[in-house]
């Protein structure tokens, strides 16, 4: 009869208390392996945080669509509402899209204030495009559109400069000499450049009307997932350029920066990771080599143990519960001593961090399965000996 999983625990920690010296330089190997492991996925983790970071302080992720200038016939093409619905239709990874056009040198005055924010002229959805969150008030509607609504919303900065502590909503503001009615406020949008001068929306509608311009200069395009933004952007220049065919589109991404950075990112993450497997392999590899000098030294404790009735199945699971226990050991002082060390440097550095168990268990599974996979071949000789020639010590 074997003897129960607790007596070979009890007899594997034993045996290692045993040999302290060869235990830890065991365990070291593992240490370093899950340490290295267990960082490179910290760096990750980090990173993500951080990218998520830099896309919560801009606009929502967009593809910004606009005609090339040819300098040849000096002309561009002139896109219009039509464009957009075409687009709008066969796009199936966009999740809303806006015509955009920039009204320059407008001023715009409330009693005795008075501003020279950015001024856009959009169509209907731009707040979902661009991803500005209103923070009072209401969006435009389609009536806005169809009954050309002298209204616009303007940002918080503005709103701040023009009314202080008044109530902006229901108010009536002048832009270039005509009175609009403020329905709603946005964020302010974040800067690291230049500082904030105020923004305004006003529905395209009644820009056009007051203009005459019945083109749209740009396009902004916002797809369901940041994994679609390059595949949407060569669908929506390809779609454009057959229909213009005399003409070119350029186009930009308001991300993509970020996106680089996150490439770089990934890259270093998979070169420090395959480094960490290595790591974990060579201290797997130490384990296999001091569990068969185990093996060799307690030949005739094996042979023994098998004369007063230990199975075979008994004396290989001691010595795999014996690297499994290096490991788990070494494992779990990797982890806490990875985690400790990240909080600090995320605090020293203002980095966003926090700990993840799939990433804990991620490492302490490998670091396990590396020790049990390292002394089954050791632990399967050792159950194989003959216990007579064991017994002399053969």
């Amino acid at each position: 009869m074997g003897l129960s999983i607790l007596s070979l625990v009890q007899l594997s920690c034993r045996s290692l208390l045993g040999n302290p010296v060869r235990s830890f330089l065991s365990g070291i190997g593992v240490f370093m392996g899950v340490a290295a492991v267990n960082a490179t996925l910290q760096v990750g983790n980090i990173s993500r945080g951080v990218i998520e970071q830099q896309l919560a302080e801009r606009d929502a992720p967009q593809i910004r669509i606009f005609p090339d200038w040819n300098p040849l016939t000096k002309e561009s093409a002139q896109l219009t509402l039509e464009d957009l619905k075409i687009l709008k239709q066969q796009l199936k990874s966009l999740r809303s899209i806006s015509g955009i056009n920039w009204m320059r040198d407008q001023q715009v005055v409330f009693q005795n204030q008075q501003a020279n924010p950015s001024a856009i002229a959009t169509t209907i959805d731009f707040l979902n495009t661009s991803g500005r969150k209103l923070v009072a008030g209401r969006d435009f509607t389609s009536n806005d559109f169809e009954t050309y609504q002298p209204v616009l919303i303007i940002d918080q900065f503005l709103a701040d400069k023009l009314f202080e502590k008044i109530n902006p909503l229901g108010k009536s503001i002048y832009l270039n000499f005509r009175p609009y009615t403020v329905i709603g406020i946005v964020a302010t949008q974040q800067s690291q450049e230049e500082e904030p001068t105020g923004s305004l929306y006003v529905p395209m509608a009644i820009y056009s009307a007051i203009t005459g311009r019945k083109n749209i200069r740009m396009m902004w395009l916002r797809p369901y997932e940041i994994e679609d933004l390059e595949t949407l952007e060569e669908q929506a220049k390809k779609i454009l350029e057959q229909r213009f065919i005399r003409y070119k589109f350029r186009t930009w991404n308001t991300i993509e920066d970020i996106l680089e950075q996150q490439k770089t990112l990934d890259s270093v993450s998979k070169a420090l990771l395959v480094v960490g497997v290595i790591a974990l392999i060579v201290g797997g590899v130490g384990i296999a080599n001091i569990t068969i000098a185990s093996v060799i030294e307690r030949t005739p404790e094996i042979g023994l143990r098998r004369a007063i009735g230990a199975t075979q199945l008994d004396i290989m699971l001691q010595f795999i519960l014996e690297a499994a226990i290096l490991s788990l050991i070494g494992g779990t002082t990797a982890i806490v001593t990875v985690h400790g060390a990240t909080v600090v440097i995320a605090e020293q550095f203002k980095l966003p961090y926090k700990f993840e168990r799939q990433t804990a268990i991620f490492s302490l599974s490998s670091a396990i399965l590396v020790g049990v996979g390292a002394g089954f071949f050791p632990a399967l000789r050792a159950s194989q000996l003959d216990p007579v020639k064991a017994l002399r010590g053969e």
